[in-house]
């Protein structure tokens, strides 16, 4: 085997290394996601005031009361709610504080992959778990009579693969999950 081929066959599972540890159910959240909040463990007339729903800010936070601006945006659902009882712990507010944190449905489901090139529907593919590479493309529409698929390019967080789809449909298991906000760009 080639250096080349060593070197592509190491993005692609790195590539699939990455997308099966962000495949467990939780995405991180970002800008203008909304959570609803749920918190036990305190006194029952601060509840009310707590618990909610929240829209995380453009800096990525979201405003509790007594600990101010918490970090949100990046974060999954499940470490956004230890890092809150941990910050009431830390501030000595609540001794044992119970949090759920859950993505507001619409949120979930505007997550976003894009699929552009030599594609019967170019634009954006609502992302959802399980998603692949081919499933998003199919989705689109299709590859056109003009696409190399071959040439095909993924990139996720600014950095761009380059996977051959002839070798994925023939071989189904190797197809790619995708994660939101990835980008899939098949040259005409």
């Amino acid at each position: 085997m080639n250096l080349r081929k060593i070197i592509i066959a190491l993005a692609v599972f790195g590539l699939v290394l990455a997308a099966a540890n962000a495949q467990n159910g939780e995405l991180a959240l970002k800008a203008n996601d909304r959570v609803t909040l749920s918190i036990g463990g305190i006194p029952d007339s601060e509840v009310a005031q707590i618990k909610g729903i929240y829209t995380v800010s453009d800096a990525g936070t979201i405003n509790l009361l007594y600990i101010g601006e918490v970090r949100a945006a990046g974060l999954k659902p499940s470490s956004l709610q230890r890092s809150i009882e941990q910050t009431y712990k830390d501030r000595e507010i609540y001794t044992r504080p119970t949090v759920t944190v859950s993505i507001d449905g619409d949120a979930a489901t505007a997550r976003m992959v894009y699929v552009i090139g030599g594609i019967k529907g170019n634009g954006t593919v609502p992302y959802n778990a399980g998603m692949t590479v081919l499933k998003a493309i199919s989705a689109a529409g299709g590859w056109t009579a003009f696409a190399k698929p071959h040439k095909t390019k993924l990139i996720r967080n600014g950095v761009a693969t380059e996977i051959n789809l002839k070798d994925i449909s023939s071989d189904p298991r190797r197809d790619i999950p995708l994660q939101p906000e990835d980008q899939i760009i098949v040259p005409e």
